[in-house]
């Protein structure tokens, strides 16, 4: 959780919190989507995370991929903006969020010279047939068209 996180739910405990995020559909040449187990038990999910202040969208996803799977990306394509009651999540330890996510399509450029987030379990390429259900419902429309 970041410090700015820490600091709002210090304030208002496990109560909702709307969040700007970003997420990252990531493509292998065969097409399959890179999903990333999360560490907590919390199942599959694109590669995500929440709009720092200061922080543009682009720089976001570019930041939080870098750190959640090790790959440096470029955002190429916004595919969608989602949020509502569908984006809403509860985490184990109780705190409640809902979710505005830009989706981008992103294009791998490079690796990250720091280590992967500990969060991340493992990462795998999914294709649409075997896809697992992810936390948050993005369409599959989108995620393979």
């Amino acid at each position: 959780m970041s410090p700015y996180l820490r600091h709002l739910r210090s304030k208002i405990g496990h109560d909702l919190l709307l969040l700007p995020s970003v997420a990252a559909v990531i493509r292998d040449l065969e097409g399959r989507v890179l999903l990333q187990e999360k560490s907590s038990g919390e199942g599959w999910s694109l590669p995500a995370g929440g709009i720092e202040p200061g922080e543009s969208p682009a720089e976001a996803i570019r930041r939080e991929v870098g750190e959640e799977v090790g790959i440096l990306v470029e955002p190429q394509q916004i595919l969608g903006v989602f949020g509502g009651s569908g984006f809403r999540y509860v985490y184990p330890n109780g705190d409640t969020v809902e979710y505005t996510v830009i989706l981008y399509h992103c294009t791998p450029i490079g690796t990250s010279a720091a280590p992967v987030d500990p969060e991340t379990r493992s990462l795998r390429y999914f294709g649409m047939a075997e896809m697992p259900k992810l936390a948050l419902p993005y369409p599959s429309s989108i995620l393979f068209p």
